[in-house]
């Protein structure tokens, strides 16, 4: 018996050459995947070939056992034909690209036909494959490499893209960034420039997009101060819903009469919340109760069902917090009365806070927001881009904490005309401060 070694760049071709050299009868020693290929040891033996009948009667107990541990090609393949040996060729691939696909289950090649020991025929005609877990970091390491080459890319062509505005439409590139300075989202301020007149100076086409965003900002016609009815208002923490019912109440006292009006307050996690607010009811002169769960809220607007305002005041969660949940089931469960739930948000938050508690809290359906602290505001851009992009109506705002002044209907108007007079402010400030700067550094 002559033993050979062969190598190719894949299984595929190794085997080839094995048939090509050694006939069908070859018998596979070992295979072993090396740096550029694979290596095959295979054997074959130069005496002539017997009758596969008459040999198979006439085995002796060890040329069985050689053939159970070392089976031929054509034993592995099943036939001596090319079509079999096509069909092996076929499965090696497939095994191999298998390797690569962790989700599926590693290809096994051709079943044989005419050997004893299944298992170790499959075992041994299986080619090496890499270890799976090794697979998977690999994979993984290569979806972050092309997510963050994704980012770049993306980065890349956007700053391109402004670019290529900027020296095409060198108007729209300019309204575009103002924009942005107030506040306004990127995808808002490249919407709204887009609708632009081609043929308009700086002045007229900066009317035009103010104009054109106090037009997208939803307001009610009928607010809740002249239709009365049942509100609940709910918010993050610290945005102001306690102080903000105290308004609506003492403005819907003045108007209705303080018999008219009653408060409830669900919130049981907060220390002192009924307290604080049972202070101003005392002020106002309405009437207040404390619910503990969805049965006593019933229970509570039920007793309340003739007056002409009836004001919830609920616990503060933020968007991420589990218990909001649990409050908003609360709520959806309570009653089959006609409330309308308002979202409290303070107008100097970051946008993208804004966008995640207004997602948060749209799983009860909203009447609309309240805008607080437009006083403490920077720019007012960011809480206007966050109500036009989600079509939320904007029913007040509140601009200082005296009870009940400073509350306010909100105007789409007065929104507008404040974010542009806080940008013009700062505008203003960090130019006179580059000037100081500059006479400093000049003297």
């Amino acid at each position: 018996m002559k033993i050979r070694r062969f190598y190719g760049k894949d299984m595929r071709e190794a085997l080839k050459q094995v048939k090509d050299e050694l006939g069908d009868d070859a018998v596979i020693m070992s295979n072993k995947k090396l740096s550029n290929g694979v290596e095959i040891v295979a054997a074959y033996d130069k005496e002539p070939a017997v009758n596969p009948k008459r040999a198979e009667s006439n085995l002796t107990p060890a040329p069985k056992r050689r053939a159970e541990s070392t089976p031929t090609l054509s034993e592995i393949i099943g036939d001596s034909g090319p079509d079999s040996l096509r069909a092996l060729l076929e499965k090696q691939i497939q095994a191999k690209e298998s390797a690569h696909q962790v989700s599926q289950p590693v290809a096994q090649p051709a079943k044989p036909q005419n050997v004893t020991s299944q298992s170790q025929r499959q075992t041994q005609a299986q080619p090496q494959v890499p270890n799976v877990s090794h697979q998977q970091d690999a994979l993984n390491e290569m979806r972050q490499e092309l997510a963050s080459l994704r980012n770049v890319l993306q980065f890349q062509v956007a700053g391109l893209l402004q670019q290529d505005k900027g020296r095409n439409h060198p108007l729209h590139g300019y309204l575009t960034n103002k924009l942005q300075k107030m506040g306004i989202s990127e995808a808002l301020a490249n919407e709204v420039v887009s609708y632009t007149p081609a043929d308009t100076d700086e002045r007229q086409a900066w009317l035009f997009l103010l104009k054109l965003l106090a037009n997208r900002i939803q307001t009610e016609e009928s607010n809740l101060l002249t239709k009365g009815g049942i509100a609940v208002l709910m918010g993050p923490t610290g945005t102001g819903k306690t102080t903000t019912v105290a308004k609506l109440a003492a403005q819907a006292a003045q108007k209705y009469g303080a018999e008219n009006v009653g408060l409830i307050t669900i919130d049981s996690y907060r220390i002192a919340a009924y307290e604080q607010i049972s202070t101003y009811a005392r002020i106002i002169g309405c009437s207040v109760k404390k619910a503990q769960n969805a049965e006593e809220l019933s229970d509570l607007l039920f007793q309340f069902r003739n007056k002409r305002l009836i004001l919830i005041d609920t616990a503060g969660f933020g968007q991420r917090d589990v218990r909001l949940i649990k409050q908003l089931e609360t709520l959806k469960q309570s009653t089959t009365a006609n409330i309308s739930s308002y979202l409290v948000m303070q107008a100097n938050s970051q946008y993208q806070v804004m966008q995640q508690t207004i997602a948060a809290y749209k799983q009860i359906s909203l009447q609309g927001c309240i805008f607080t602290k437009i006083d403490e505001c920077y720019s007012l851009g960011e809480a206007i881009s966050a109500a036009i992009e989600h079509k939320l109506s904007v029913s007040f705002i509140t601009d200082g904490q005296k009870v009940p002044e400073d509350l306010k209907v909100a105007d789409a108007k007065f929104l507008i005309t404040s974010a542009a007079k806080l940008y013009k402010k700062h505008v203003l400030i960090h130019t006179s401060g580059n000037s100081l700067n500059n006479a400093a550094v000049a003297v």
